[in-house]
């Protein structure tokens, strides 16, 4: 039995363990993308393994099966893939303000934390700290290209193992695909997806955009991270995620928008100031001029650009071009 057909197996039994209704024929096909044939075998061979499971009595006539709650308890286990993700939903509901549901989440991972079993925190606690290290957040949200799940998995890997890889990374201006051997340190999510690595050839630190990386191989060679650098630091320099020198920005917002100003959050460190005749001062430190500018157009004539004098200067020179202008 292939790998894949075992997993699949090992979940429906945990699908009939956590549905009270049972589940039936049509729910194995739709959620494991099976012809009919191929569901009644996952759930024969699933009855079979756990003889406590039974069908459900719902007074329908659609047929449904159930494994009683705590069959199948000790085969459940978390990885730190899954609860690093977890931990990246966190941070994402905290950066839109959904403090509420960020709060249940943590909850959540704090019971899922709570019932594992010693042994196994003992073997996830390192990859899920090096998960956690290695996700960062941007802070312009936008649509998500799509990402490779092969390539995704391979970069998780070497990140927690600290190993070397090479990449075949294909430039979104020139179209050309070029090899580079990369130290992977994370990912940081805006916009766009980025892979942040150390790049040998450059001596610096680079972003990779992750749907732009076509290809990933191991080197078997270990590296060091550079215990000074810090992904959240970086994330929370740049504005989206143009990495550049930080500079000091104040943009005064009218009346008209202040109080949802009030709600909405630029940057994680900024500070908001009510003026008396109602307009709102936003003040934060960061770089990336481009992206603000971008996330300005959004504003129109409620904003006014007071620092620095260039994104002034690129704002108001684009302003009449701005789409819903008045």
């Amino acid at each position: 039995m292939r790998h894949e057909r075992l997993e699949d197996l090992l979940k429906l039994a945990m699908d009939m363990q956590a549905s009270r209704g049972g589940i039936s024929l049509m729910d194995i096909q739709e959620h494991y993308g099976v012809g009919r044939r191929t569901a009644m075998r996952m759930r024969d061979t699933v009855m079979r393994v756990f003889p406590q499971a039974d069908e459900v009595d719902t007074g329908e006539k659609t047929k449904r099966w159930r494994i009683p709650p705590g069959v199948i308890d000790r085969l459940i286990s978390f990885s730190a893939d899954e609860l690093g993700d977890l931990e990246v939903a966190i941070d994402l509901l905290r950066r839109d303000n959904l403090n509420d549901g960020a709060s249940r989440l943590e909850d959540l991972s704090r019971k899922l934390k709570a019932v594992m079993d010693v042994n196994a925190t003992r073997r996830v606690e390192p990859d899920l700290e090096a998960l956690l290290q290695a996700e960062g957040l941007a802070m312009r949200p936008g649509p998500r290209p799509r990402i490779s799940v092969l390539v995704l998995e391979e970069l998780r890997q070497a990140i927690k193992a600290c190993e070397k890889i090479y990449i075949r990374h294909r430039n979104r201006v020139t179209n050309r695909l070029r090899g580079r051997t990369v130290c992977p340190y994370g990912f940081l999510y805006g916009n766009r997806h980025y892979l942040l690595a150390y790049d040998e050839g450059a001596k610096d630190f680079r972003k990779f955009t992750l749907s732009n990386i076509e290809e990933v191989h191991g080197t078997e060679e270990m590296f060091e991270r550079d215990l000074s650098f810090s992904l959240a630091e970086y994330a929370e320099e740049s504005f989206g995620v143009y990495n550049e020198e930080p500079f000091d920005v104040v943009w005064k917002f009218s009346p008209k928008v202040s109080q949802d100003i009030r709600q909405y959050q630029f940057h994680p460190n900024q500070e908001v100031e009510i003026e008396a005749d109602g307009s709102a001062l936003v003040r934060f430190r960061a770089g990336g001029a481009l992206e603000m500018a971008w996330h300005l157009y959004q504003w129109g004539r409620n904003v006014e650009v007071l620092e620095p004098k260039r994104l002034a200067k690129m704002v108001n020179d684009n302003r009449p071009n701005w789409p819903g202008n008045p």
